[in-house]
């Protein structure tokens, strides 16, 4: 989810990328990751960490929101413990973003979010991959209810994103169902791609009122797409009426599915920031979501959410 986006409808035995996502306005646009085929390794990255990517056993990633002022931006650091749980943040942006304690001593993950933007200008997608290190790029959020057709994200994926010689996720698209958005979309991009578009990852964003809905979703996502690995970016109920607690039950149950599924690589929940962050600089994603899922405290520390990352 993006803040002009709607929303439609241990160990050892799995290494995956769990990552919680911040919304964009004012906050830290980043998620945590872990992962089995590490976006990038301890050579290729240079971060302060003490975790060494290719020793993890499980890594969580939140999301968090861009700011252009590092006091209205919660600390990533919180969520680096020095046990490898936690390495990495993404965001909204080709940038990392600003935030009380810099990256949080966790490696960045660079996102393509629209096909040109003021923030993230596709020229320079290119230079700031190579001048900040990262191995992984997301690209596009949800194209799919957002005016672009998949011969339209095809040819731009093929000119500006194929280039970079890094791990790749096709664009973030919702779990609709309505014909021409969600998996179908996906389905109709890989088609317009013609075997040009080169890509490690099927990335898909979900809310929805269930984790029985979420786990027939991915499913049916890893059925349509078998031989691709899925990365889920953001994924939460959907203002649930038990709120936090009920985002705990939920999350209870999905990490531990996802843990168990081979063919998801990376996930991401939404939304690493706190309610008070939240509901001041993005209301209207606040009242779609509820502010049940944030990673944080008010006061900065992980809520109930955000200590199931650990």
């Amino acid at each position: 989810m993006c803040t002009n986006a709607a929303v439609p409808n241990h160990l050892s035995h799995s290494l995956k990328m769990l990552a919680a996502t911040f919304d964009r306005i004012n906050m830290l646009d980043s998620h945590l990751w872990y992962s089995s085929r590490p976006p990038f390794s301890p050579e290729s990255v240079a971060y302060a960490g003490p975790t060494s990517i290719n020793h993890c056993t499980q890594a969580h990633i939140p999301c968090f929101v861009r700011s252009t002022d590092s006091s209205l931006s919660s600390d990533p650091g919180v969520f680096n413990n020095g046990d490898g749980e936690v390495v990495a943040i993404y965001d909204y942006e080709t940038y990392a973003p600003l935030s009380t304690n810099g990256n949080g001593g966790l490696g960045f993950i660079g996102m393509q979010r629209c096909t040109d933007c003021s923030s993230s200008p596709i020229a320079d997608l290119a230079s700031r991959q190579a001048a900040q290190g990262w191995a992984t790029v997301f690209t596009l959020n949800e194209p799919d209810i957002n005016g672009i057709t998949p011969s339209q994200a095809a040819s731009w994926y093929i000119q500006y994103v194929n280039p970079l010689a890094i791990k790749k996720a096709l664009p973030a698209v919702t779990s609709s169902v309505t014909s021409g958005q969600g998996l179908s979309w996906v389905s109709q991009m890989i088609s317009a791609c013609a075997g040009q578009c080169y890509f490690d990852y099927i990335n898909l964003h979900w809310y929805g009122s269930t984790f029985a809905e979420f786990q027939s979703y991915v499913e049916s996502a890893h059925s349509q797409f078998p031989n691709y690995q899925l990365v889920i970016t953001e994924f939460a109920l959907q203002n649930p009426a038990g709120g936090q607690s009920a985002q705990v039950a939920f999350f209870q149950q999905a990490f531990p599915f996802l843990d168990g599924a081979s063919y998801v690589q990376l996930y991401f929940p939404f939304v690493a920031t706190s309610p008070a962050l939240f509901q001041a600089n993005n209301p209207t994603d606040a009242g779609i979501v509820g502010t049940g899922s944030c990673l944080y405290n008010n006061d900065g520390s992980p809520s109930a959410v955000g200590n199931l990352m650990y």
